[in-house]
């Protein structure tokens, strides 16, 4: 049997905190279209570069500055110590682990010829976002295949599918969230990335479910295979099964929404604010839309949300880490692989 590869994939970082590295960041990231998918070119480019990036770019670099780390980016550092331990359980198994990120570096484009120069054709693509979005698990997705075509590249992938509610990741989930579901706390807060409500519509394959109804993603339909929201929720649902959590002491809410149009609702930042307010003084806040620490975790939640829950009346604030390295993760990934190369 041939050796095989697996690529992580995940989101980018700049190279740096400082303003050129994160002003050169933001404009590619920006620039995809299935990030910011309107309006159209020219126009897109004029709103990037001659607006939002403007806007942005000192503020998103502070912010950089404040969870950059000896090893450089938390996302990037994190993620390959995830590929050197991932590597290690699969030191038997006659497989080599190869990281891309898909804005900045490591590049898709620099790094696929490594899988060929290695002598390997069949590829487990596995992006690391357990929910399907169209900005970020289709994106990455889609630059893999078109970079692959552009180089001209013998490679053949399988393709890693959303893993939100797969039982070896929600298993990995809690037990990395045990220590602190084990300590006294008021409430715990799922804060997922949020989306633009419009990015929900036009993922729906039907064109009639997604939001037309308040209980939406609690009726089944073909339309969750692409519904970021509906995944959400059956994470969060699967978590507190098998966590045993009393359901009136955990919800859901969305981070990171721009201003213009309407994202997913709760916002983050508001629950912070009313749950202090309705008494929850001592909560715990899981991002299970992110499988590494990153920007939008470390500075966001446990930076800026820690000081708006503490300025609006809580007592303690707990951010519990993503999965990072953890053993837990680093065994389910090792068996998700090995499940891929039983069937080749």
């Amino acid at each position: 049997m041939s050796q095989r590869a697996i690529l992580l994939l995940n989101l980018g970082s700049p190279e740096s905190p400082e303003v050129p590295d994160v002003r050169r960041y933001l404009r590619e990231f920006l620039s995809d279209p299935r990030v910011i998918d309107r309006p159209g070119q020219p126009w897109r480019s004029a709103l990037v570069n001659g607006l939002i990036i403007p806007l942005r770019v000192k503020k998103s670099a502070h912010a950089y500055s404040k969870v950059w780390t000896d090893d450089g980016s938390p996302l990037v550092a994190t993620s390959r110590r995830v590929q050197q331990k991932l590597a290690t359980a699969l030191a038997a198994d006659d497989a080599l682990v190869f990281l891309a990120m898909n804005y900045g570096q490591p590049a898709i484009a620099e790094v696929l010829p490594l899988i060929v120069a290695a002598g390997i054709t069949d590829v487990l693509l596995f992006p690391q976002y357990p929910h399907y979005a169209m900005s970020s698990y289709e994106t990455a997705v889609a630059k893999v295949f078109a970079e692959t075509r552009r180089l001209a590249l013998p490679l053949r992938f399988e393709v890693v599918q959303p893993f939100y509610d797969e039982p070896g990741y929600i298993s990995a989930l809690v037990e990395s969230a045990r220590p602190f579901l084990a300590q006294p706390y008021d409430h715990l807060l799922f804060s997922y990335h949020g989306l633009p409500e419009r990015h929900m519509k036009k993922a729906d394959s039907s064109g009639a479910h997604c939001l037309t109804l308040p209980n939406c993603c609690d009726i089944c339909s073909p339309a969750h295979a692409t519904c970021y929201r509906a995944q959400t929720v059956r994470t969060t649902k699967a978590f507190a099964k098998l966590a045993g959590l009393d359901p009136a002491k955990y919800s859901i809410s969305y981070q990171s929404r721009l201003v213009g149009e309407p994202w997913l609702t709760p916002y983050t930042d508001l629950e912070f604010v009313r749950l202090a307010k309705e008494g929850r003084k001592n909560i715990l806040v899981i991002t299970p839309a992110f499988t590494v620490d990153c920007l939008e975790t470390l500075e966001e939640i446990r930076l800026a949300g820690c000081e708006t829950f503490l300025a609006a009346g809580g007592l303690s604030f707990a951010h519990i880490p993503c999965l990072n390295e953890h053993p837990a993760f680093i065994t389910w990934l090792a068996t998700r692989v090995r499940a891929w190369m039983a069937t080749e």
